[in-house]
């Protein structure tokens, strides 16, 4: 395997892709889970199961991958991945997967935004939770989710046009979109996103344009964390506040807290049994880590810099304590470099090393 030291802590690759990869998860048994969101081409897996040799296994099946943008009217988008961002396996027995349904984060296809649950004993979908207008406008780009230490809610970042945080009370099939539009949920106007030492912009001169996305649940389930890409503040609110006050519609605005500054970030990680966060810095090809015990006022520190790490990504935790992250090379893709391949090549990889 490849390796490179930085200090006490490498990275070693696990896979490489031909597509640009996002999300990654691991099983409590083992089982590695990545998906391919369709931004820059029609990828022909979405989710996929990452097999010991190194191939995939679209997941749960074929015909869930079967999407294809080109043939869209054919399917019906509630029941095939269209275009998948994230993925969570919950420790007890499923996998969860997040569906934006915007291909290219471009228009929301009707009826495909949703959360799927996947039965990881028989690989069979036993639940999905397609969201309507209200919870999953157009313009929204629902991003990444986590769930509480009991498994009844599940908590997902918008960051789309408007950012927003959704919370869903799992047996009661009840979804509400809280903080739309709150300075905690938004782009920092005025923040410009770098990669390589330079303004990151597309053609037209757009920058990053990506709200509350990375998203983080305490070790002990009290606080959820998340912060904008766009954006370099960290915020937390009580989870107790999200499932009481926000499932009844109100206001929680006046509950968020500032948390300090994380700079620019995308993937947000608190390993289980500690009160450390990881962060992908993007803009330093790096991995930090902040001690949550130090309050808004503790800073991050580089954990492993790497020019390998090209946009680090998405962070899961293995059952034997293992971190793994994605590089989806954001900054390499169509979007930002016209004359990029649509399929992009990107990495798995884990962290190696002393102590966090």
């Amino acid at each position: 395997m490849n390796k490179q030291a930085t200090s006490e802590w490498t990275i070693e690759q696990v896979a490489a892709f031909d597509h640009q990869v996002t999300g990654v998860s691991v099983s409590e048994d083992g089982r590695v889970f990545v998906n391919f969101p369709r931004w820059t081409e029609d990828s022909a897996v979405s989710v996929a199961e990452l097999r010991q040799d190194g191939s995939l296994r679209p997941y749960p099946d074929a015909g869930w991958n079967a999407w294809r943008n080109a043939r869209k009217d054919e399917l019906e988008p509630e029941r095939h991945w269209v275009c998948v961002q994230s993925i969570v396996a919950d420790g007890r027995g499923s996998l969860w997967v997040l569906d934006p349904a915007a291909p290219a984060q471009a228009h929301l296809v009707s009826g495909g935004a949703k959360l799927v649950q996947v039965a990881l004993a028989d690989d069979r979908v036993t639940r999905s939770i397609v969201f309507d207008e209200d919870a999953a406008p157009q313009g929204s780009y629902l991003n990444d989710v986590r769930f509480s230490k009991d498994g009844k809610y599940a908590f997902i970042t918008d960051s789309g046009v408007v950012g927003a945080l959704l919370v869903i009370d799992l047996a009661a099939g009840k979804t509400v979109r809280l903080l739309e539009g709150h300075p905690s949920t938004q782009m920092k106007k005025g923040l410009v996103v770098t990669a390589d030492g330079r303004e990151l912009r597309r053609p037209d001169g757009r920058g990053v344009e990506f709200s509350a996305d990375g998203i983080a649940l305490s070790d002990d389930g009290q606080w959820l964390y998340w912060q904008a890409i766009k954006g370099d503040t960290l915020y937390r609110i009580a989870t107790s506040v999200l499932t009481g006050k926000g499932l009844r519609g109100e206001d929680v605005g006046d509950e968020v807290e500032e948390y300090g500054r994380n700079g620019v970030s995308d993937g947000l990680l608190i390993p289980r049994g500690s009160n450390k966060m990881l962060l992908s810095a993007v803009e330093d090809d790096a991995v930090k880590v902040r001690d949550l015990d130090a309050g808004p006022s503790g800073a991050p520190r580089i954990l492993v810099q790497d020019a390998r790490l090209r946009w680090p990504d998405t962070f899961t935790q293995g059952p034997d304590g293992t971190v793994y992250l994605t590089t989806s090379h954001i900054q390499d893709s169509a979007f930002f470099k016209p004359d990029a391949p649509p399929a992009l090549p990107t990495q798995l990889w884990k962290l190696v090393g002393g102590s966090f």
